[in-house]
């Protein structure tokens, strides 16, 4: 191999290659909106060029910010947080910072472990979906001092800087529609809800709606289904198959909705002439469904973006706030509800 690629390539090689000085270089890298679009593509064909990686390793050690946010998620299997995590990338991305995540299951243990993993890469900050986290793992942000942020979330007394939605709202607005439309007779379809405080939120605010309209709970009626549109739809089956059988299900999220109404299908039943199904998120194909899914929407794009510009502010000092940002829910109605004095018309 011939010498020009032994050598090793560092920062000043790139600055002479572009024709800037390496303080532009590493401007353009750790603040890319105060170098100018000509100069940054002048930077980026060096880089290319000359394969130049920066040490991040290097940076972290002398006490620099290694320009990457950890973000740790319930899950990846499904479209749930999809939308969230593309928005929140993309925003810390225009901020100059590199997203990495992990994955912890809805297991609160885990999470603590997955922040310890990403504390070891010397990560800048660290993003959790919720607010409900271990004890272990607030005084580990809390002992190193590591900026952290919940996503999803939003309460008025929340611990962490956070950007979300009201999900007890979320929960009680499902139920008004499906009481706006005349129905008594309503189902629920959550998640358990140990340790998701999204599914535990949302659960009780519907509860707590139907109750204050006299709505009576009927245990036989309170299911619990996971993220499966498969075990939904089982879980649908065994509810609907029975002799009394309720005219409404509220579900805890769009998955468990769909699952619900393949269930409901399956039984020989039409939606919404025989049941009106709400779900919960509004995730990217609900409106393609056949019927469309009503669900009460949670504007992801939106958290995403405002956590990211938010968060990366935090960080590099550009705002101190103890933010907590509540994002608006909107009641999306589609074909699957339907008002309960025309069901089986």
């Amino acid at each position: 191999m011939s010498d020009k690629y032994n050598e090793k390539v560092d920062i000043v090689a790139v600055a002479k290659a572009a024709r800037v000085s390496p303080s532009t270089v590493s401007r353009s890298f750790n603040h890319p909106s105060l170098v100018s679009p000509a100069t940054r593509k002048r930077i980026t064909r060096a880089v290319e060029k000359l394969g130049y990686i920066r040490n991040r390793a290097a940076q972290s050690m002398h006490g620099r910010r290694n320009a990457t946010i950890g973000l740790i998620v319930p899950t990846i299997d499904h479209a749930i947080f999809a939308e969230v995590i593309q928005s929140f990338s993309d925003s810390i991305d225009r901020a100059g910072f590199t997203l990495l995540i992990a994955s912890h299951s809805y297991d609160l243990d885990r999470e603590y472990a997955m922040m310890r993993k990403l504390m070891e890469h010397r990560v800048d900050g660290i993003a959790l979906v919720g607010l409900e986290h271990s004890d272990a793992s607030l005084r580990l942000l809390e002992h190193h001092r590591t900026p952290a942020m919940a996503l999803w979330n939003y309460a008025a007394d929340s611990a962490l800087p956070c950007v979300g939605a009201d999900n007890h709202e979320a929960g009680r607005s499902a139920a008004d529609h499906l009481l706006s439309l005349g129905h008594r007779d309503i189902g629920l379809v959550f998640p358990r809800p140990e340790g998701n405080d999204r599914a535990s939120a949302r659960l009780s605010g519907a509860r707590d709606r139907l109750l204050a309209a006299g709505v009576p709970l009927i245990a036989d009626w309170q299911w619990e289904a996971p993220y499966s549109i498969a075990q939904a739809k089982q879980v649908a089956q065994d509810l609907l198959r029975r002799a009394h059988r309720p005219t409404a299900l509220l579900c805890g999220n769009d998955v468990i909705a769909q699952g619900v109404i393949y269930g409901a299908q399956s039984c020989g039943l039409r939606v919404p002439e025989d049941l009106s199904v709400i779900g919960i998120g509004d995730f990217k194909g609900s409106s393609e469904m056949e019927p469309g899914l009503t669900t009460i929407r949670i504007p992801a794009r939106s958290i995403g973006e405002i956590a990211g510009e938010r968060f990366t502010d935090l960080i590099t000092g550009a705002s101190e706030d103890h933010f907590r940002i509540r994002c608006p829910l909107e009641c999306i109605v589609r074909g699957t509800s339907r008002a309960v004095h025309s069901m089986g018309d």
